[in-house]
């Protein structure tokens, strides 16, 4: 018998040729298995991103402005180098938000302010806009006076409506919230009757030409807003030319979001008035009665940042839920 290995290895090196063809074919590809060309490939389309909600009111921000204006600043009447300190300091917290930031002349005139006299002069308006908004697109005329009565340091008048205002500009910045922020000037009476009350939210709406008066869809002053109470003031002015459509808006707003409040008509004793004569839908917040009014007692004590927080909750959940856009 023939014992020979040739048939072994030939074998063998059938096998090895017959594998070296397959990987061979494996790393190349066949006529069949060819790659994908690049029109025929598909790509994963990107996960839509939900933009972050704006944060919350934050109270100890809005009590450190409350301090800062009361307590650094003290009594600002409208025409004081005080008032013109508190109107630059505003300026630039807002500025430092990314609004654009201009002023309006507030004439206003000589008087007596709660016993005491003061000069006339400028009071400016201060305000604040989104980067690139007109005053003639749609929007919501969010406002706090800034000044004081000459011997009150205005803790609660109206350091708290200001420094609201104040938070809420930072808490929508990067929001789709079509809001002008307006620190008025001059709203103290320098004498009786309405026509020597609010000057700068009167001088604001005079100036307003037709088109930017239909761009307002509503107006809210925010003023006395700190001193503790059970419940948030929410007024209308109820002038014949108004409307309770805002006060409205903003009780549901604390409705939902489980914010003790109560309505109430008739209020013309701060800057909405001013907008509600004219038509324009406007309210107030605020107006707790408390001891230190207009007093030297109007200090940072009086106040309560947990109420001032609630009022910030409310306006938070109005701007968003009517005014944001779409």
């Amino acid at each position: 018998m023939d014992r020979s290995p040739r048939p072994l290895l030939v074998r063998s090196l059938s096998c090895v040729l017959v594998l070296g063809l397959v990987l061979l074919g494996a790393c190349t590809g066949s006529d069949t298995d060819e790659a994908p060309s690049p029109s025929e490939q598909t790509t994963a389309s990107p996960e839509p991103t939900t933009p972050a909600p704006p944060p919350e009111a934050d109270a100890e921000r809005i009590l450190a402005d409350i301090s800062h204006l009361a307590e650094t600043i003290g009594p600002r009447h409208g025409t004081s180098e005080a008032y013109g300190e508190a109107a630059d300091w505003v300026e630039e917290r807002l500025t430092g938000l990314g609004y654009e930031v201009s002023r309006q002349q507030v004439d206003a005139p000589a008087g007596t302010t709660w016993g005491v006299d003061v000069p006339a002069g400028d009071s400016p308006n201060v305000i604040a806009d989104r980067p690139g908004a007109s005053p003639t697109d749609p929007h919501v005329v969010v406002g706090a006076h800034l000044d004081t009565i000459p011997v009150a340091p205005g803790a609660e008048d109206n350091a708290s409506g200001v420094a609201v205002m104040l938070e809420l500009a930072r808490v929508v910045a990067e929001a789709e919230v079509p809001v002008r922020f307006v620190a008025f000037g001059a709203e103290e009476p320098r004498g009786p009757g309405d026509a020597l009350h609010h000057f700068g939210s009167q001088q604001y709406v005079a100036a307003l030409g037709d088109d930017e008066r239909a761009a307002i869809t509503a107006m809210v002053a925010l003023d006395r807003v700190g001193v503790p109470g059970p419940e948030v003031p929410i007024c209308s002015g109820d002038s014949p030319n108004g409307t309770i459509e805002v006060r409205d808006q903003l009780a549901a707003a604390a409705t939902d979001g489980g914010v003790p409040h109560t309505v109430c008509g008739g209020n013309t004793t701060s800057d909405h008035w001013s907008f509600d004569k004219a038509g324009i839908p406007a309210a107030r917040l605020g107006s707790i009665p408390y001891a230190g009014y207009h007093s030297p007692q109007d200090t940072v004590e009086v106040v309560d940042p947990a109420q001032a927080g609630r009022v910030a909750a409310i306006m938070r959940g109005w701007l968003l839920e009517n005014v944001a856009s779409p």
